[in-house]
């Protein structure tokens, strides 16, 4: 099985949250360490977090704080998250990239599973909810260059994926809601 690396897009300020959504806590876990902890037990490796707002903060939850990532320019938004996630993993030996977003507390590693089986460098899958596009996305390393430099404002790597051939979508709407977290009231109950 090829090497699959998992990144947590973590650096938002959530402002219509409240604050950065990587410091909220669901069942006495933080968002943060919930989504880097479905990565890993879905056998993603390494596993990478992006952080902006608050980074500081942040990186103290990590287990591992050598998995932080700063996107310095996080304010333009997602995209500046994969850029700067993308660019970190290039010094592993990771044939692909699971990209996951850290207000999804819905998603467990079932779905991650379920969407990284079979990658490899050439894959671009996505996971589907009642056949609604969402996240986990699993980008193979062949197309990070591309990404990276198109990855712009809000859209990460929306525009990139519209319209692809290749693209593999995943239903997961058995293991999962994929809905995120906008608000404090989005929180499950």
């Amino acid at each position: 099985m090829a090497e699959v690396a998992g990144l947590v897009l973590a650096a938002g300020a959530g402002r219509r949250f409240g604050g950065p959504k990587a410091l909220a806590v669901l069942d006495g876990e933080p968002f943060v360490v919930r989504a880097s902890r479905v990565l890993a037990d879905a056998g993603c490796a390494p596993v990478r977090v992006v952080l902006g707002a608050s980074a500081a903060e942040v990186r103290t939850l990590l287990p591992d704080p050598e998995a932080a990532v700063v996107a310095e320019d996080w304010e333009s938004g997602m995209g500046a998250s994969l850029r700067a996630g993308l660019r970190a993993l290039t010094g592993t030996d990771a044939e692909a990239a699971v990209v996951h977003l850290v207000d999804l507390p819905g998603v467990g590693a079932e779905v991650v599973r379920r969407v990284v089986a079979g990658a490899d460098e050439s894959t671009v899958a996505r996971a589907t909810y009642q056949g609604v596009p969402g996240h986990p996305v699993v980008l193979g390393r062949r197309w990070w260059p591309e990404i990276v430099a198109g990855a712009s404002g809000d859209k990460g790597a929306r525009d990139w994926l519209k319209g692809r051939q290749d693209l593999r979508l995943v239903e997961c709407g058995d293991l999962g809601t994929g809905h995120d977290v906008d608000r404090r009231e989005d929180l499950p109950g």
